[in-house]
């Protein structure tokens, strides 16, 4: 091989490594955006399902506060990372509470749960807890996947206690004087 030919591969090579490099970064940059925005849109969720636990009683859509009955949930038009104003969410925390005087709400899901799970001794599965919920109370219809998130957000609380056997996972209400520490196992 030439010493021209040589330093013809070694600047291909340079280039190449250089233009791998730019679009080495250029996808780096790309996914941190991307990061960003996933990171927008489950803060986004998380408020959607508290605000669905909040007000998963109402069976009459009219007495949601602050949403017409023809908007949609999300607005394409906006960017996910758009959340409301505090005093928005004070106006709705206001307009539910007037909503509501004068009839009774329902108890909130966690309440149900932990009030079920005070039945038993052992631990129970939340495919258990569910079934029983919906034939106990057959207005209410929790997904499975609501269900988990709901008891898990108790063993946060410390309400109750999260048990794995195998590959299952189970859930027991932590009584009066117990110390809720970490998973039993």
């Amino acid at each position: 091989m030439t010493s021209q030919s040589a330093a013809t591969l070694r600047s291909r090579y340079v280039a190449q490594a250089a233009s791998d490099l730019e679009e080495n970064r250029r996808l780096q940059q790309e996914l941190t955006e991307r990061i960003k925005v996933l990171q927008q849109q489950e803060a986004l969720l998380k408020d959607i399902l508290s605000l669905a636990e909040r007000y998963e009683g109402f069976a009459d859509a009219s007495r949601l506060p602050e949403q017409m009955q023809d908007e949609p949930a999300v607005a394409k038009s906006r960017p996910a990372s758009r959340r409301p104003a505090p005093a928005r969410t004070a106006r709705a925390g206001r307009a539910a509470k007037a909503g509501a005087k004068g009839k009774s709400r329902q108890p909130l899901l966690g309440d149900l749960l932990a009030e079920l799970l005070g039945q038993y001794k052992e631990p129970r599965r939340a495919k258990d807890l569910r079934d029983e919920l919906m034939e106990k109370y057959p207005d209410r219809h929790p997904t499975p996947q609501v269900v988990r998130n709901t008891l898990e957000s108790l063993v946060a609380k410390g309400r109750i206690r999260r048990h794995k056997q195998q590959r299952s996972v189970m859930y027991t209400l932590v009584r009066p004087g117990e110390a809720a520490t970490g998973d039993a196992h």
